[in-house]
């Protein structure tokens, strides 16, 4: 009998090629969906941000400022446009003052009779008792300028013939003018002074003659400050000469006229006083001009007076520093991405102040992170501050951060193992 040979029906074996197919494709669609969602992950996903590695100094400080002091006497000088700059050596004590006690003649003068900048004021009779007053300064040995019974002056031309030469006579004919009597003047001068808080300054005489008009160098900064705030005085004191009706040509006694800028104040000199003067300045720093006021009292002659007060205003000068604390193109950071670009961190402006001394000047910066950018994108700042006052300038990206690429983000999917 043949042997018989048994065969799996056509349907199974149908279903067994199906089942191994049909993995086959499953798995195979699994695999690209797979591959294309890394893809589509890979480009779509965030790249890791870069935060800039910043260096900078914290402050920017210059050398501290040498006075030049006289070796006698007090003194004391201040910039008022810059705080802290203002220093005094010697007593502060209550001082004979000479005749720069004309300055509180000339302002309490114009408290009761005011002037502008531009007005001359009204017209002042000279008579016989003024040329009497001339005779007297004369002989006391006072400073004076001539007078013409019969002669007017404007208020003004009366003001430069005392501030100028100096006039005791005129300082005197003045305080009569605008007060009565000089008895008057000196009470309302005290009295002014008090208001203004000057305490250390007391006044017997319009002329300063008498040494018991006395003052400190803190006061007289602050009457050379009122000095300078009078558009009327401010411009008296700055000329050099004066033609007067009855006086003729009259000189400023301050023969430092121009120094450094120098544009007052008053001179004085007695044998209690010494030498003195209360001087204003617009010195030459750089490409501006810094307003000095200062004082020096009780030098021996006017030679050691003119001396003292050069060296100390060309000291004063040589304290401000005219610093460049941010210059355009300054690196201060630089940016590494994980991809292997770079850009370095620049300043987009110059900035330059003017200090005093060893002022601080404050810097700050601030930046937010890169992942890609380009050339002149405003990444931060740098605040610089000086005595309260902020200049900001624009940190920005010195060359172009490019993207990573298709190559890179498909081996660092979101940067991972970066």
């Amino acid at each position: 009998m043949p042997q018989q040979v048994l065969v799996d029906p056509p349907r199974r074996v149908s279903r067994t090629v199906y089942r191994r197919r049909r993995v086959v494709v499953f798995g195979t669609l699994i695999a690209v969906l797979a591959a294309f969602a890394y893809v589509v992950a890979s480009l779509v996903a965030p790249v890791p941000a870069t935060a800039a590695v910043t260096a900078h100094d914290r402050t920017i400080v210059q050398p501290a400022a040498q006075l030049a002091w006289p070796g006698y006497g007090s003194s004391a000088v201040v910039a008022p446009d810059y705080p802290g700059a203002s220093a005094s050596t010697g007593s502060d004590a209550s001082v004979p003052i000479a005749s720069v006690t004309k300055t509180v003649t000339a302002l309490v003068i114009l408290d009761k009779k005011p002037l502008n900048g531009t007005e001359d004021g009204p017209d002042i009779a000279f008579t016989q008792r003024d040329v009497d007053i001339w005779n007297e300064v004369v002989a006391e040995g006072g400073s004076w300028a001539p007078v013409v019974a019969g002669t007017s002056l404007t208020e003004k031309q009366a003001l430069e013939a005392m501030l100028l030469p100096s006039a005791n006579n005129y300082a005197i004919s003045l305080a009569n003018w605008a007060y009565g009597s000089t008895s008057a003047y000196v009470d309302a001068a005290n009295a002014w002074l008090a208001q203004h808080g000057f305490t250390g300054t007391k006044i017997v005489t319009p002329d300063g003659l008498d040494p018991r008009n006395v003052s400190t160098t803190k006061d007289l900064i602050g009457l050379g400050k009122l000095v300078l705030a009078s558009p009327a005085l401010s411009a008296i004191v700055a000329q050099k000469n004066v033609t007067l009706p009855g006086a003729g040509s009259q000189d400023n006694t301050n023969t430092l006229l121009g120094f450094e800028g120098m544009d007052g104040i008053k001179t004085g000199n007695t044998d209690e006083a010494g030498n003195c003067l209360l001087f204003s300045a617009q010195v030459p720093v750089g490409d501006t001009k810094v307003r000095v006021i200062g004082v020096v009292l009780g030098a021996p002659t006017h030679d050691d007076l003119w001396a003292g007060v050069k060296s100390l205003l060309t000291s004063v000068k040589a304290g401000f520093h005219q610093v460049t604390a941010v210059e355009k193109g300054q690196t201060f950071g630089t940016y590494k991405t994980a991809w292997g670009a770079s850009s370095k961190l620049i300043a987009t402006e110059t900035k330059t102040f003017l200090v005093w001394s060893d002022t601080p000047i404050a810097v700050d910066l601030q930046t937010r992170p890169l992942s890609s950018g380009f050339k002149g994108d405003i990444l931060g700042q740098g605040t610089f501050t000086l005595n309260g006052k902020t200049e900001t300038v624009p940190l920005a990206l010195a060359t172009d951060v490019p993207d990573p690429g298709f190559g890179w983000r498909l081996a660092h999917p979101g940067g991972f193992g970066a």
